[in-house]
């Protein structure tokens, strides 16, 4: 559910991949694995690295005891970002405006660290219009808070992912399938694709070694192909990777948007995405523990498989290293006391 911004091209052949794959497994990662940062008790879902090597990461506020919204992590010890007052919501306590109430996810874009708030904790309901806070990396101080107008998101709505470019920002909606686009320059906010079969739910679960695990999640995963223009999103619960180009956000007419919908890809069921400068999209396998990553020729590798991914929620990328939060969602059966969940990196692919 849950990374930096990486401008590159992905150059996909619908015909290629319309119907069938190209798929080809390589189980065993030729890169180690290091571990970068653990957390017991606290289920992290996103991460950030900014140009300068910071690295945040945020808590969604899924039950009771989450300790921080977002953190910034340094070696072994866990910052509150911006602070502890911004941390210090609890359920229950009425919704204020300068306070993190429900973070999904966080993105380090032009020395800036854009927090979304669904506003929307334990999936009850939405309290507050979600918004994203906007923080200057090196005064660490709030600079924007962009708020999401009425007609963008519905009662139900998890805004679960964003990405930037210019003076727009493009959301997925995981609890009420949709697309929403936020325009800096004019503060207006719009929905697209609301219900529309690219946005919603492909299965009502995903098996887990022969376990089911019963949610149906709609859009979720995000990224941006910005020399074409492109915004790439895919269902949770889902097997297909779809693109719209972001002129569409501009119609007004919602055949002539549905019309701009293009399916580049079955793949697996996954949660972010993101891709790095080679326009290989990295995106986890949940159901197999496995990091795949799909090439501009449409061929779908894999980058690592195995106990060091588990449920691979958020990626970042800094250095040719690809970092993912283990988020672990499909083992949370109660309490996560004693379980703990990691930041793990490993080595980009050369070709």
């Amino acid at each position: 559910m849950k990374n930096i911004l990486v401008f590159s091209v992905i150059l996909l052949s619908l015909a290629a991949c319309k119907g069938r794959i190209n798929s080809k497994a390589e189980p065993k990662s030729a890169h180690q694995v290091t571990q970068v940062a653990e957390f017991k008790g606290q289920q992290v879902t996103g991460i950030a690295i900014a140009n300068s090597g910071r690295m945040f990461v945020n808590f969604p506020r899924w039950r009771e005891g989450v300790e921080n919204a977002v953190v910034k992590v340094d070696g072994n010890k866990n910052k509150s970002y911006p602070n502890l007052e911004w941390n210090s919501w609890e359920i229950g306590q009425p919704v204020v405006a300068d306070k993190f109430i429900a973070v999904q996810s966080v993105l380090a874009h032009d020395d800036k660290l854009y927090v979304l708030d669904t506003r929307n904790p334990q999936f009850k309901t939405v309290l507050d219009a979600p918004r994203v806070f906007v923080f200057d990396l090196k005064s660490n101080t709030l600079t924007a808070t962009y708020i999401l107008e009425k007609n963008s998101f519905h009662s139900d709505s998890y805004i679960n992912d964003l990405r930037v470019d210019g003076d727009k920002i493009y959301f997925t909606d995981s609890g009420h399938a949709g697309l929403v686009v936020y325009n800096i320059a004019t503060g207006t906010s719009k929905r697209i694709l609301n219900d529309h079969f690219s946005t919603s739910a492909e299965v009502p679960f995903l098996t887990f070694a022969g376990t089911q695990w019963k949610r149906s999640v709609h859009s979720d995963g995000i990224e941006l192909d910005v020399k074409n223009q492109r915004l790439l999103y895919h269902a949770l619960t889902g097997y297909s990777l779809y693109s719209i180009p972001t002129a569409a956000f501009d119609l007004d007419n919602k055949t002539e948007i549905e019309k701009t919908v293009r399916l580049e890809s079955k793949t697996a069921a996954p949660d972010g995405m993101i891709f790095d400068d080679k326009g290989f999209l990295y995106y986890a396998d949940l159901e197999n523990n496995k990091i795949d990553y799909l090439k501009p020729d449409g061929t779908i590798h894999t980058l690592i498989q195995g106990v060091d991914v588990r449920w691979a929620d958020s990626f970042s990328i800094y250095k040719d290293d690809l970092y993912y939060t283990n988020s672990r969602i499909n083992e949370v059966t109660g309490p996560i006391d004693e379980m703990v969940f990691t930041v793990n990196k490993i080595k980009l692919p050369l070709n």
